[in-house]
């Protein structure tokens, strides 16, 4: 396992068609809320090599896990959470209700994964996220375009001092 997360280019490389999604949810995280971000690899043989955690508080927002060509956008919905979906349920498109409804229910909750090709699922995984959990940042609107285009080397202190210099 490698604390040290990949450079950009390096992420891109392996995403191929994938890498505007990536940027579209990682910026939005980074605009939005204040995460730790944990960087793990393990085995290449793996189906889930390459893993970038969002967490805080000791509970984790989502879990994207690189693949070739694409991506797995994981997140775990509580008791709590699964309520609201259930109340926002007619603003999810049919194929995240879908994926939710085939879901299991664990004792800590429904696992959702979602195979993001392209940005087709972003704005449903957005309202997950805010499902999940408020977003806990505020930010400029000038300071919005600069975040999806931060390297993911960077610490939580780099994307801090580059976003508001």
């Amino acid at each position: 396992m490698s604390k040290e997360i990949k450079s950009y280019d390096e992420v891109k490389t392996m995403l191929g068609s994938a890498s505007e999604a990536w940027e579209m949810l990682v910026g939005y995280i980074r605009n939005y809320y204040i995460m730790d971000e944990l960087w793990a690899e393990g085995n290449p043989n793996h189906k889930h090599y390459h893993n970038l955690r969002f967490r805080r508080g000791g509970k984790t927002l989502i879990t994207l896990s690189i693949r070739q060509g694409y991506f797995i956008a994981s997140i775990v919905l509580g008791k709590r959470e699964r309520e609201t979906f259930e109340e926002e349920r007619e603003l999810l498109s049919k194929k995240v209700s879908y994926i939710y409804d085939q879901a299991k229910t664990y004792h800590d909750g429904k696992w959702l994964g979602f195979d993001i090709y392209d940005n087709s699922l972003c704005e449903d995984i957005i309202r997950l996220l805010s499902i999940k959990r408020k977003p806990n940042r505020k930010i400029l609107p000038e300071v919005r375009d600069k975040s999806g285009q931060l390297d993911l080397g960077m610490s939580h202190e780099e994307i801090t001092t580059c976003l508001f210099q």
